[in-house]
């Protein structure tokens, strides 16, 4: 509740749109969740009483994805932020959704690694399914 929840149109609306042509659906409600325990409490309402989710992280994709066509709720994973490991033996780093390369590349400043281009979130939900899957491999769960 209070500030991990949002009716209020603004905030909607900015939750309904991405950077694509596509017009602004705005969700019924916003949340934040903050823990994986939340956003499985969260599904699961959602699922029981069959209302569609819809995941946001920046509003930088361009597909449309966040776009809230049967309304529903959406949850902006930008608060769960955390850099949970880094092995710096197999290149491979585990993260919550809302990091962002801004943040992993702070993160990885002093090891000689970086994130190339991209979100972390568009590259983790696609599998790094574009460009830059291709050139240094693909994100994994």
């Amino acid at each position: 509740g209070g500030p991990n929840v949002s009716t209020a149109m603004a905030v909607r609306e900015q939750h309904g749109h991405d950077e694509s042509m596509h017009t602004c659906a705005p969700p019924d409600a916003v949340v934040w969740p903050q823990a994986v325990g939340q956003v499985q409490e969260l599904a699961a309402l959602c699922y029981r009483c069959r209302v569609p989710m819809v995941p946001f992280g920046t509003g930088t994709g361009l597909e449309g994805g966040v776009n809230a066509v049967q309304g529903g709720i959406c949850f902006d994973l930008s608060r769960m932020d955390t850099i949970a490991e880094l092995s710096l033996e197999d290149f491979s780093v585990a993260v919550e959704p809302g990091v962002t390369r801004k943040a992993l590349n702070s993160h990885l400043r002093d090891t000689g690694l970086w994130f190339p281009v991209g979100t972390v979130g568009a590259s983790a939900a696609s599998g790094e399914a574009m460009a830059p899957g291709v050139a240094w491999g693909q994100g994994q769960q």
